[in-house]
């Protein structure tokens, strides 16, 4: 059997079925951005995973910071939605495929992740049918023409599982050049004041550069953020990595976009994390 190409499961769906309505679309959303001067050396973002007409003007926040950057490697963490499971699945050879070309998968660093600890497992299956990771490519292809992908899904989010993926990126990458990225929406289905009241708290956990703050927050509350332990778990290796600092780029909800229904929304956070130059 040769090397695992996923191909889009959500183009014409979630994002545009064709290459040039993709780059329509994103680049309106990164003209619009407006995420300030970022210092320092980019080492992880956090960014939303809805259909990109809802989760696009906050996600380009944050990959506004990406045009003009050489290609490097993105590590891409995300909760799964659809397959049950324990542990952490990686796709670790091939490729995925979408309407702007293919991303080929960083097969070295994707193996050592796979090595580097038990509960991560290569398991490209995993993969096929969810939309966590597959909403970051409009825009990174976009941006990072030619970049490399470790795709990485959660299986639990538990302590045990935040722990065994951070630990194994933070033994794995140093000396490599790579992007981490958190793949998350926050607070879902809560009226606007609500899910502003609540993701507030996320936010500032994120602010404060707080991952064990978020950790606990996760494990004694619901409806906090679907994609926590992966947010925790990049928070920690990116401190692992050298970053100090955690830049909120914005925040907003899906009423911002959707005829303005502010009564029961989901809600979007874009944030950085940098190491000094």
């Amino acid at each position: 059997m040769g090397p695992a190409l996923r191909r889009a499961a959500f183009a014409g769906s979630w994002y545009p079925r064709t290459a040039a309505a993709i780059v329509a679309e994103v680049e309106g959303y990164l003209a619009a951005a407006s995420p300030g001067a970022v210092t320092g050396r980019l080492v992880a973002l956090v960014s939303p995973h809805a259909g990109l007409h809802y989760s696009g003007p906050v996600a380009a926040h944050g990959y506004s910071l990406l045009r003009g950057r050489a290609a490097v490697s993105v590590v891409l963490v995300g909760p799964s939605h659809r397959a049950a499971f324990e542990g952490l699945a990686v796709q670790a050879s091939g490729e995925w495929e979408t309407p702007l070309g293919s991303a080929r998968v960083d097969e070295d660093l994707a193996q050592a992740l796979v090595a580097a600890d038990a509960a991560i497992c290569d398991d490209p299956g995993l993969h096929r049918d969810e939309h966590s990771l597959e909403m970051q490519m409009p825009f990174l292809q976009h941006v990072m023409p030619g970049l490399r992908i470790v795709p990485v899904l959660m299986g639990t989010q538990s302590r045990e599982e935040v722990d065994a993926l951070a630990g194994a990126l933070a033994r794995v990458l140093p000396g490599r050049e790579v992007l981490l990225v958190a793949s998350s929406d926050l607070s879902h289905y809560q009226p606007a004041r609500v899910a502003s009241r609540l993701d507030a708290e996320v936010v500032e956990d994120v602010r404060r550069f707080d991952p064990e703050s978020l950790m606990r927050r996760l494990e004694t509350r619901d409806n906090v953020a679907c994609g926590g332990g992966p947010v925790v778990a990049v928070m920690r290796a990116a401190r692992a990595l050298g970053a100090d600092r955690a830049l909120l780029l914005h925040y907003g909800d899906s009423g911002d976009v959707a005829e303005h229904d502010k009564s029961h929304v989901v809600g979007y956070l874009s944030a950085a994390f940098t190491a000094p130059a």
